[in-house]
């Protein structure tokens, strides 16, 4: 069981339950800054979402400890989208409302942060996506941000690790057709193989099969050097086992979406590598501070939901402490596009379309001393491309 957070350290929406309620319909609370958070607490992602609203627990649990921003304590009101974008955009109506916040973190998938952005937009409410990575998101509008690194990114980054950290040329991919995350990232993979003269085969599936049989023995019949599979821990594991059924054992490179896979797969996901947003073996202090507070209060190790929604709220507290007026979502929009500071995930800043320019690492799925699967770090692959 997780542990929680009690005190003074974090305010819920159920620790101010009364201050919320009295403020409906009446004068605003200025003594507190409402947050408002949309993750998929339940559903297929609900592993990254838990994580996430985990860490912007955290976050605010050690803010408010300190004082928080300004005089004020931060209090989180978190809604749960399971992932559906109709849910998370009742989730929003609701926060906006009802709870009247000014800023919202989330929700985690593109499809989800996308069906709520332009609401944000055209109301001027602040929208700050740990990870929704689909590139088209930031342009709705310029009161929504990201914390994390965008497809086309992940997608040539993957291709230039193959190419210039492996040095292999032969690829395969095998991804879903029927998902904008897994083939965004497929056909930037596929421009930085070729651009660096290699071959690329491609297969593809839709959401939901189960059986990929068929695509794996035409992707054996090429005798690739490196298979990639851009897509989420779950069907990335039972693409993995069949790949090894079938014979295929070379390397096997994935996206962030494999974050959480050594917990969710055997042996037939060892050599393989993943892009990700930090590595939680990091020397970096600021890494082994977060990863060590998380570990404490949850009991578990932070997967890159967890460290992006701290990283949130922490960009999110630098901005508010320049702003004399959290209710001035203008100031605080120019306040946040002005970030350029050292966080977990890395040293950011935001470009003009409010995407993070940050570094991407690479990690490596290992065993441990204990004969369990884990992650080191690999590379870090730097933002010129």
């Amino acid at each position: 069981m997780n542990k929680r957070f009690s005190g003074a350290g974090i305010l819920t929406l159920a620790a101010c339950s009364f201050l919320l309620f009295s403020g409906c319909g009446g004068a605003r609370d200025d003594s507190v800054i409402r947050i408002g958070g949309i993750f998929p607490l339940s559903g297929e992602v609900a592993v990254y979402g838990v994580d996430c609203r985990n860490g912007v627990e955290l976050a605010l649990s050690e803010i408010n400890a300190a004082g928080g921003v300004n005089g004020r304590q931060l209090v989180l009101i978190a809604e749960d989208d399971e992932g559906n974008p109709e849910k998370s955009v009742n989730a929003y109506k609701k926060l906006v409302t009802r709870d009247r916040v000014n800023v919202i973190i989330g929700s985690l998938t593109s499809g989800c942060t996308a069906a709520v952005a332009a609401l944000a937009q055209n109301q001027g409410i602040l929208q700050i996506a740990p990870a929704a990575t689909g590139p088209a998101i930031t342009r709705i509008g310029d009161y929504i941000f990201r914390a994390c690194f965008t497809d086309p990114f992940q997608g040539r980054v993957c291709g230039r690790f193959v190419t210039e950290t492996l040095g292999l040329r032969n690829t395969a991919v095998l991804y879903d057709i029927s998902n904008d995350y897994s083939s965004g990232l497929y056909e930037n993979f596929k421009a930085a193989v070729e651009a660096a003269g290699g071959t690329v085969t491609a297969e593809s599936y839709s959401t939901g099969d189960k059986d990929f049989y068929a695509q794996i023995t035409k992707i054996k019949s090429v005798s690739p050097e490196v298979v990639y599979l851009p897509d989420y821990y779950s069907t990335v594991a039972l693409v993995a086992k069949q790949l090894r059924n079938s014979g295929v054992n070379v390397p096997l490179v994935g996206s962030d979406g494999w974050d959480g896979v050594t917990s969710n797969a055997g042996d037939e996901v060892l050599n393989s590598y993943y892009s990700n947003h930090y590595a939680s073996d990091s020397d970096d202090p600021k890494v082994q501070t977060f990863v060590a507070a998380y570990e404490a209060a949850y009991n578990a190790k932070p997967t890159f939901g967890g460290a992006l929604g701290y990283d949130c709220v922490y960009m999110l507290r630098d901005a508010l402490a320049k702003t004399e007026d959290p209710s001035d979502t203008r100031a605080l929009r120019d306040a946040f596009q002005a970030t350029d500071g050292s966080y977990v995930t890395g040293n950011l800043r935001f470009d003009g379309e409010r995407n993070p320019v940050k570094t991407v690492t690479m990690l490596e799925i290992v065993k441990d001393d204990s004969g369990a699967l884990t992650t080191v770090y690999k590379t870090s692959i730097e933002p010129d491309a």
